[in-house]
């Protein structure tokens, strides 16, 4: 889901603003007006048959995507996800939950939608750059943490942009200065040109890197495993190694059922590859299961929790997420949501497992494993820190259509802690597909998780 919170000043607007008459209008549809988000500089506007997301700064109001409606509070996006708004026992709050996310965002109904909603975004350069600077002012949490002053970079770069800037000069710009912040959630995107950095010493996931490690464990790892299959268009991958352990990859939260497929299809495809790996008659043999994470590329939370949900008998909390909400101040965050994991109703294994991750494990990836800390049961992490990226991403678009994304989110364990920046570390530390590893015929983090898991004779 990526749906966003308005300012202060952009409400203030709102007293001159044009009516949103079905806001003022009694009796159903009751979700129909106009709706500020907390914490995510958004605004939707709710009827005649459509929602219309609005990305909202104290300086600015610009149309986003829109989504059809298909049922008394559903709507679905061009890309079939699922939206559902519901009001509370007070009918001027609501919630806004996405079918491939997790947790809810909360809902203020407006009076009125602000007058600049409706009035064309100047493009000129300097409108562009003041855009940009002031969402992540208003939205990123962690500039103290990675070290930049903000205000710093806008004094730097704002005097280099002037009316006749072109959009490659701008582009270039905005490189220069998000670059520093070394966030994966972080980037902008023009065309076939994206720049975004990854933590210092780790290795972005991609289709080369996923296919190199793959093909190296299957010849070396699985040599002399069973029941090798592949699930989910090649996205997870099973097998029964010796000494009564199990193999389980995993390369991503997504991309299941083909590109374009809506999360329900994703949904489904896992569930598919679920059945067929955690049998009745496996899940009573297997001392072990190894979930291999060290090269995924994430996608959804809630694909991650329905995997969390087959490994547990015992219903407990995930982690909590909360949300940047005050636009001057990066320390005041929303009520943090738990989110629980709930034991499947299909077969489900419960025994010991180890959880391979590296810097190539990302965003859902992580969050996945960070549903695992405080799973019941024996669970050991192997390997190196993940990459440090947790957020859903605000995807904000400038009013020439160039793209930038940006993180707001923050996902806490019990006792309050987050990982953004330095990711999860392992218990057990081993080099994780490194030229060193790869010359010498070793995997030392795959060797590592079988000998703690192989039952002691």
């Amino acid at each position: 889901m990526r749906i966003l919170t308005a300012t202060v000043a952009a409400l203030a607007l709102a007293a001159t603003a044009v009516p949103a008459a079905s806001a003022a209008r009694p009796g159903p549809p009751v979700t129909d007006g106009v709706w500020r988000t907390d914490g995510y500089g958004t605004l939707l506007a709710l009827g005649g048959g459509a929602l219309r997301k609005y990305e909202t700064t104290s300086l600015s109001c610009i149309p986003g995507d829109s989504a059809r409606q298909t049922g008394p509070g559903r709507y679905i996006t061009p890309d079939g996800t699922v939206l559902a708004v519901r009001t509370t026992h007070d009918r001027d709050r609501a919630r806004l939950a996405a079918d491939s996310s997790v947790g809810h965002r909360r809902l203020a109904r407006l009076p009125a939608l602000p007058a600049d909603c409706a009035r064309p975004a100047s493009a000129d350069p300097r409108t562009r750059f003041d855009v940009l600077w002031q969402t992540f002012e208003e939205n990123y949490p962690f500039f103290a943490q990675k070290g930049v002053d903000w205000h710093a970079v806008r004094d730097r770069y704002r005097p280099q942009v002037h009316r006749d800037t072109t959009r490659a000069e701008l582009f270039d710009i905005f490189a220069r200065m998000l670059r520093p912040l070394h966030d994966a959630h972080v980037a902008v995107k023009d065309g076939d040109r994206v720049v975004a950095e990854v933590r210092p010493g780790t290795e972005p996931p991609s289709p080369e890197l996923d296919a190199k490690t793959k093909k190296y464990i299957v010849a070396r790892d699985l040599k002399g495993a069973t029941g090798r299959r592949d699930f989910a268009a090649g996205r997870i991958t099973y097998a029964d190694l010796r000494g009564g352990l199990g193999y389980l990859r995993i390369s991503g939260f997504g991309g299941y059922a083909g590109d374009g497929a809506p999360y329900t299809a994703q949904r489904a495809e896992l569930d598919r590859a679920l059945d067929a790996v955690l049998t009745p008659d496996r899940t009573r043999r297997l001392h072990g299961l190894i979930i291999d994470l060290r090269v995924n590329g994430g996608g959804s939370d809630a694909l991650g929790i329905r995997i969390a949900a087959r490994l547990t008998d015992t219903p407990y909390t995930a982690y909590a997420k909360r949300v940047r909400n005050d636009p001057a101040d990066p320390t005041r965050h929303t009520r943090p949501e738990p989110v629980p994991v709930v034991p499947a109703a299909g077969s489900r294994y419960t025994g010991p497992v180890a959880v391979l991750t590296g810097g190539s494990t990302v965003s859902a990836g992580e969050t996945f494993t960070q549903a695992l800390l405080d799973r019941p049961g024996r669970t050991v992490r192997i390997g190196q820190p993940t990459q440090g990226v947790f957020s859903d991403v605000m995807v904000r678009t400038l009013p020439d259509g160039m793209l930038f994304v940006l993180p707001n989110e923050e996902y806490l364990t019990r006792t309050g802690r987050t990982f953004d920046g330095t990711g999860i570390p392992p218990q057990l530390t081993e080099p994780v597909f490194t030229e060193e590893e790869f010359a010498n015929d070793r995997d030392s983090a795959f060797d590592r998780a079988v000998t703690v898991l192989r039952p002691r004779r």
